[in-house]
């Protein structure tokens, strides 16, 4: 029984090799989708996760059942992310090559022409996530772009975006300001005793 447990089935560096390159694979499968397939996941994206993680576990392990062989694959797995997260984080082209550049999906309005088709999006997941950021509708957004890694950034116009805690301590010294004023006109108009 122990023996099973620590005894590596397949060598090492096979095991080592094994994973990077379902990684790449992945990685490349994942680029190839497009940023649509990392914007949310919806019931079918799931799906293909699920089944994903399964078709590639033996691509990954290989011939192997042993705990000491899953942990060699956790581990590569687990540091080749890390290394390709700083790698992506240091060189801003990598980054670009592999991730992607950020598409413009709503401007002044209106959404732009192709873009949800490009992406593969449905107008009522752009309208959600428009609601998610305080807007109502489309028209209500100045600017909305996705980023490489899945996010919808959005610009409300400015005459629909949400007052800050800035703004209404400015109204406050203001409405003060015209109290103190009104006092002050009040007072001088009052007849003499």
């Amino acid at each position: 029984m122990w023996h099973d447990l620590v005894v590596v089935q397949i060598p090492i560096v096979e095991k080592i090799l094994r994973t990077v390159a379902v990684y790449v694979l992945i990685l490349v499968l994942f680029r190839l989708a497009g940023k649509r397939g990392l914007a949310g996941l919806n019931t079918f994206d799931m799906v293909v996760v699920f089944l994903l993680s399964n078709v590639v576990q033996n691509a990954i392990i290989g011939n192997d059942n042993s705990l000491l062989g899953g942990v060699v694959g956790a581990v590569t797995l687990v540091a080749v992310n890390a290394a390709v997260t700083r790698w992506l984080a240091r060189d801003p082209r990598a980054a670009r090559v592999l991730e992607g550049d950020p598409t413009t999906v709503v401007r002044d309005g209106k959404l732009v022409p192709g873009a949800l088709r490009e992406l593969a999006l449905r107008p009522s997941e752009l309208e959600h996530a428009i609601r998610l950021q305080n807007g109502d509708n489309v028209s209500d957004v100045a600017r909305a772009r996705l980023e490489p890694d899945g996010q919808l950034l959005v610009t409300l116009k400015a005459a629909e975006q949400s007052a800050t805690k800035g703004d209404v301590d400015e109204l406050r010294e203001r409405l003060a300001a015209i109290e103190h004023l009104l006092t002050t006109l009040a007072a001088d108009r009052r007849p003499p005793h």
